[in-house]
Parts: structure tokens; sequence; C-alpha cells
């Protein structure tokens, strides 16, 4: 027996392994498989898919309120991650990855994501859309992993927090694929390389350098010199030009300034 609920303009099931039919307002009916990335997905999907489009869905937002316990963290002392939180009028950029060639393939991924994404409880069906066209949706039925946002109901749910005490549980948390920070810079610099940037990861971003040490009066440590600002700017603040002189700290220039501290 399948458990559909619905909820706003989107569908929620709670079953393990859903039918792979994906519909496209541009085309008729297919047998695909498709799935929203918003997180570590974007860079670093880890299964066999036959096509990756950029896009984004509406009326969601990424927020830091779930907890890992055995990629970036540990059950003592447990990241965070992303997940996505209902919000009417938000765009989620990330990527939609296609799976064709049959049933087994498919199979093959979703359970290789079932494992990874074990912190999620549920997968929810939605609407996606190509840049350029934010009135008709490129495909439907797009599945995303998502959370309970309730800790009774999902105990990996871990909820809002001050931006300073996300910052300093994701400056420490680290598990035995990785630490926390890598995790939220890597997404940070994602973001960057798709145009398409947002505050509250920049924000945050920002926040952990400072907990980590790497900003120092006013400054931003980078290969061992003192340059530019202390800051990443946020997009709001800043015109194009501008975020040019200030991208991202690359992956291993920040990590190995936080290690040699």
């Amino acid at each position: 027996m399948v458990k559909v609920k619905v909820v706003g303009g989107s569908t929620t099931l709670n079953f393990l392994l859903l039918p792979h039919l994906c519909f496209s307002s541009r085309t008729s009916t297919t047998m695909v498989f498709w799935i929203f990335g918003y997180g570590s997905l974007v860079w670093n999907p880890g299964f066999d898919y036959d096509e990756k489009v950029m896009g984004f869905i509406k009326d969601y937002k990424r927020v830091f309120d779930l907890a890992c316990i055995d990629h970036s963290g540990t059950p003592e002392h447990p990241a965070r991650t992303l997940t996505l939180e209902k919000t009417e009028g938000a765009i989620c950029y990330g990527a939609a990855y296609c799976v064709r060639g049959g049933a087994e393939r498919e199979r093959l991924a979703m359970e290789y994501l079932e494992r990874r994404e074990c912190e999620y409880d549920q997968k929810t069906r939605v609407e996606f859309y190509k840049e350029g066209d934010a009135l008709q949706p490129a495909l439907t039925g797009v599945i995303v992993f998502t959370s309970t946002p309730d800790k009774s109901v999902n105990k990996y749910y871990l909820g809002p927090a001050p931006l300073e005490d996300m910052a300093r549980q994701i400056a420490i948390a680290s598990g035995p694929c990785g630490n926390n920070r890598e995790y939220l810079f890597k997404l940070e610099k994602a973001l960057y390389d798709i145009g398409h940037e947002e505050d509250y990861v920049i924000e945050l971003a920002n926040e952990v350098r400072k907990v980590l040490g790497i900003v120092e009066k006013g400054f931003v440590i980078k290969e061992k010199k003192l340059v530019g600002s202390s800051h990443i700017p946020l997009k709001t603040a800043h015109n194009i030009a501008e975020l040019k002189l200030h991208r991202p700290l690359p992956l291993s220039e920040a990590v190995g300034v936080t290690m040699d501290s």
C-alpha cells in the first residue's frame, strides 16, 4: 500500500522505490528517471547518469537544518547539512540528472541515493524549470529528497539556529567522508560556478571562516598571504564586476590554511 501526501503544488511519497515515470512538458510521456540535486549532488552525483541539466525549482529554499551523522559528522558531533524548506516565492537552483536504460539502471541509482541520503525521510515530486523560462516547466515529476520539518517525525531534523551557533557546529564537525566545512565551502563554490550565489550560504561560509581563524584583522588568508576583503561579499550588495574580485576561496586553499593554523 502506497501513502501519498499532497503538499502545496508538490507531492510527497513515503515509499522506498518510486515508479520511475517522468513527464516532460515539451514531449510525450517518457519512462525515465530524474532526480534534482541541490547540495553535494550538484558537484558530486556519484552515480551513472545520462543527462545533466542546470535549472531550478520553485517555492523551496536551502536551509542547513538537517543532521548528518555518517558522512561529514558523527552521532556524537553531527554535521549540519542541507534540506529544503517550503517557502512561497523562493527559487532553488541546482542540477537535474536523468537515468535511462531500463529498470535495473534506475534501481541501482535509487539504491545508491537512498543509502547516501538516508537522513531524508521524504521523496517529493517537483516541477523543474530551465533558466530563461520561469513559466513553463521543462520537467514535472522530478524527484527531490526532502525532510519533514518535525523532530518527532524525523530524528535527523535539527531545525534552525542562530548563524553563529551553526557556524561553530559546522567548523568542528567531521566524519568518515570529510568535514562539514568542506561541504559548505564546496556548495559556496558550486553556486558561484553556476552563477547563482546565495546570501544565506555566503553569510554562513564567512561566519565559519571566522570561527576557523581564516579571517584575521580584516583580511582573508589565501595561499599564506594576506589578500582582499575579510568576507566574500553578499551578492545583493555588490555588482558583478566586484564579485569577480572576491571569488570564493578554492577549497584546497581554504581548508589548507585551516589545517596549517
